[in-house]
């Protein structure tokens, strides 16, 4: 398969071997006195060890080589201790790597890891101090009192608690989605409805997609799955548009909900291009429901 994977430039390396520590799946070894790929199944691509060496040997390169094996890098992983265990986990959800996330995760669960990782995939001090992109680090609010001020221009306050909410951006393990009613909602709902933040928002985290002009449907497919088992939400509103185009989201939950080793109630909400509720209604397994 042709993915990405680190490339060493031989004349360039030196062997001081910093990028050793800086690889904690184990690609990497001094050998010889070079520092070599030694497996490309246990190289994610992601390139944490390449600002690392001083001696700039170290790039990335799109080519044929073999899968990536979440699996075996954790193997490597865990002899070294739970500081590198949180270390690799917080490598990848940085780098909104959830599928491997997930295997990893099941991989400590197998093997009953302390309280800290085992209860809570990522801690929240984790999140905390995430050193990623600003605009998909997680941040959790603390809203004041709901409701519109008489104030001039003030308007109605936010009734959003977290961020980002962005499908591709969320991660389904950050503690705000941890057993909380969730809304997702198509990406032009909230423009069309003037009430969305008292009616649907308030009380809820959030995520938006958009079914058409998105890209990775698989990636939100899994997304999903993993807010139903893995944050262990109480609730999913889907909220859609009367545009035939938006009924993808809806069917994305509707299988995420189905394929889920757990399963929750799934709610569907068609608005109208004027911002009206046309339906709602709880949807089973298998179909629509009866309306409310």
């Amino acid at each position: 398969m042709k993915r990405k994977v680190v490339k060493i430039d031989e004349e360039k390396c030196n062997g001081c071997g910093v990028c050793i520590p800086n690889c904690p799946e184990g690609a990497i070894q001094i050998n010889n006195g070079k520092a070599r790929l030694v497996g490309e199944s246990l190289c994610d691509g992601l390139g944490a060890c390449v600002g690392h060496c001083p001696e700039g040997a170290i790039t990335v390169e799109n080519r044929e080589a073999d899968a990536y094996d979440e699996r075996r890098v954790m193997e490597n992983v865990f002899q070294e201790g739970e500081g590198v265990v949180v270390s690799h986990l917080k490598h990848l959800e940085e780098h909104q790597q959830h599928e491997s996330l997930h295997k990893a995760l099941e991989f400590l669960n197998e093997r009953n890891l302390p309280a800290v990782l085992s209860s809570t995939p990522l801690s929240s001090r984790q999140y905390t101090h995430s050193s990623g992109c600003p605009g998909t680090r997680p941040v959790e609010f603390v809203r004041p009192s709901s409701g519109c001020s008489e104030a001039p221009n003030s308007g109605c306050r936010s009734e959003l608690t977290q961020w980002p909410i962005q499908l591709h951006l969320i991660s389904p393990i950050a503690p705000h989605f941890q057993g909380r009613e969730v809304v997702l909602a198509a990406d032009c709902v909230a423009y069309a409805m003037g009430d969305f933040h008292g009616d649907y928002l308030k009380g809820h985290a959030l995520t938006i997609a958009c079914p058409k002009l998105d890209e990775g449907q698989g990636r939100y497919l899994e997304k999903i799955t993993a807010l139903i088992e893995q944050a262990q939400i109480k609730t999913l509103t889907v909220l859609i548009m009367q545009v035939p185009c938006c009924q993808g989201l809806l069917r994305l939950a509707q299988v995420a909900n189905s394929r889920s080793s757990r399963k929750v109630p799934l709610k569907s909400v068609v608005v109208s291009l004027r911002g009206e509720v046309l339906e709602e209604q709880w949807v089973p397994e298998k179909g629509i429901g009866n309306k409310d």
